[in-house]
């Protein structure tokens, strides 16, 4: 089998590993630590987690930048890029310390009232251990870009695996032996120095990569920058859409609610992983037309078979937790935590649409017409935080999650528009093939199985009864849905890749 596949087969393992593991781990560490507790985790996590954005794409452009001089079979040019890159980490890891002190020295103006003295202690405490971490697992990037440069796939995903692995265990070990949320900091930071070692080590050792500086290179510089900007804008909108909400909870409320709003953003996050699965099983196939100068026509016809399959998981899971999400709670973390419903599920309906449209956006990034999505998403992104963060003095935890839903809506119109009229893609056609059947779909199949099952007990048999019979239920829908090159289309994929 090539890296290639490995490492696919690697990435998969790892995802269904993270989010089984993340779902089994969360009531547990909850139980373990207490609701306050394992908010106040949550709450400084989100806060420092603003310094991860000052990788500014550079791991990103590093894969790129050393395939290239591989390419070109130009060593001495790839030993002066990593000496750059090396040296614009070490500036960043600089930035990290000093926006990260900043950080601490205003930790008693914004959650002095909220969090109690001895809260605060350990809030700050567990900042400075996050600053120290970001610092030294920003430029470990490095070696990891440099490991998929030189297509050495297989090593990072495995590492990422282990690493994953180890860190559920020490936690279980530590949580009982009586650890807190200081001391889940204290573990990260350790296995990311351990792990950070390890791909250092192998890109010596294996890979037998050189640094060394011969000339400081300002218009590589500038072109290092000008292709990871986009990527840095991305993960900017990202940071900010997901860790500010609880960063204004833990200033205006309390660490209860931030761990009920933290939870619920968990749960909308699976669902875009899981959604955006089916888009790295077929995506990268399906761009290949674009480089032979597909027609729109082609192009429209491309993104709605993919959306059309890639639908049937986002509104199993969509239909699913609307029936069955508020007693999955109830059973995964208890009662406390059932506002966190109402957070996933409109995370969930915000994202269908742009994940279903995964080939639109493959198409923006292959003609290079990035720059007015990522723009138009982070300025959204804070004018919905900035109605959240009002509206939470209302209406809590929930003005949040309707500040942002809002933004993501305006957006997504946006952007409709963009790929209507920029890439000249029929839209019209997507709604009334692709979004609009499911849509119909999951009305009829969420609202048969709501009252079929409304009289059913609670407990975890009762769960898997009812969603055994709603699982029936979409199941014999969408045999309705698909038509006869569809199924073969997916019969073909799952060859493809048990082959």
């Amino acid at each position: 089998m090539s890296q290639l596949k490995k490492a696919a087969l690697l990435s998969y393992i790892n995802l269904g590993i993270s989010n089984i593991v993340g779902i089994f781990m969360t009531p547990f560490i909850i139980k373990m630590l207490g609701d306050s507790e394992y908010g106040l985790f949550a709450l400084i996590g989100a806060f420092v987690g603003y310094l991860s954005i000052l990788d500014l794409g550079l791991t990103n452009a590093i894969v790129r930048f050393v395939a290239q001089y591989r390419a070109q079979n130009d060593s001495k040019g790839q030993e002066n890029f990593l000496a750059i890159s090396l040296l614009l980490y070490i500036f960043i890891s600089l930035a990290v310390v000093f926006f990260g002190t900043l950080m601490y020295l205003n930790a008693d103006t914004l959650f002095g009232e909220t969090l109690s003295s001895n809260q605060m202690v350990k809030a700050k405490t567990m900042l400075l251990i996050f600053i120290f971490n970001i610092a030294i697992t920003l430029p470990g990037g490095v070696f990891t870009g440099i490991c998929n440069g030189y297509e050495h796939f297989v090593f990072p995903r495995l590492l990422n695996i282990c690493k994953y692995i180890l860190r559920t265990l020490l936690v279980i070990v530590i949580l009982n032996k009586g650890a807190d949320a200081l001391g889940l900091v204290i573990l990260d930071s350790i296995v990311n120095i351990l792990f950070i070692s390890s791909t250092i080590f192998y890109a010596f050792s294996k890979i037998k990569i050189k640094i060394k500086l011969h000339n400081f290179n300002h218009q590589l510089v500038k072109e290092i920058f000008g292709y990871s900007i986009w990527v840095f804008v991305f993960g900017m909108v990202y940071q900010f859409q997901w860790r500010t909400g609880q960063v204004v909870l833990g200033a205006t409320t309390n660490t209860v609610v931030v761990a009920i709003y933290s939870v619920g953003v968990t749960l909308g996050l699976y669902f875009l992983t899981f959604g955006n699965v089916i888009n790295g099983l077929i995506l990268p196939k399906a761009v290949q037309s674009i480089y032979n100068n597909a027609s729109t026509a082609m192009l429209t016809a491309e993104m709605i078979r993919i959306s059309r399959i890639t639908m049937i998981v986002l509104f199993y899971i969509l239909g699913g937790f609307f029936v069955l999400g508020k007693d999955f709670i109830i059973l995964w973390v208890g009662e406390t935590y059932l506002e966190a419903w109402d957070v996933a599920f409109l995370i969930m309906i915000a994202y269908v649409m742009p994940i279903s449209q995964g080939y639109a956006h493959a198409v923006l990034e292959a003609k290079k017409l990035m720059r007015f999505k990522s723009l138009s998403s982070l300025l959204l992104t804070i004018i919905g935080l900035l109605i959240g963060g009002f509206l939470s003095t209302t209406y809590g935890l929930k003005g949040i999650i309707y500040g942002v839903f809002t933004a993501l809506i305006v957006l997504q119109i946006l952007v409709l528009c963009y790929y209507q009229f920029k890439l000249k893609l029929d839209m019209k056609q997507y709604f009334t093939k692709a979004l609009f059947p499911y849509l119909i779909l999951f009305s009829i199949v969420t609202t048969l199985s709501f009252y079929a099952i409304r009289t059913f007990d609670n407990g975890w048999g009762f769960f898997l009864m009812k969603g055994t019979f709603y699982t029936l239920l979409f199941g014999i829908g969408v045999l309705f849905l698909l038509n006869k090159n569809e199924r073969n289309y997916l019969l073909q994929i799952v060859k493809n890749k048990t082959a």
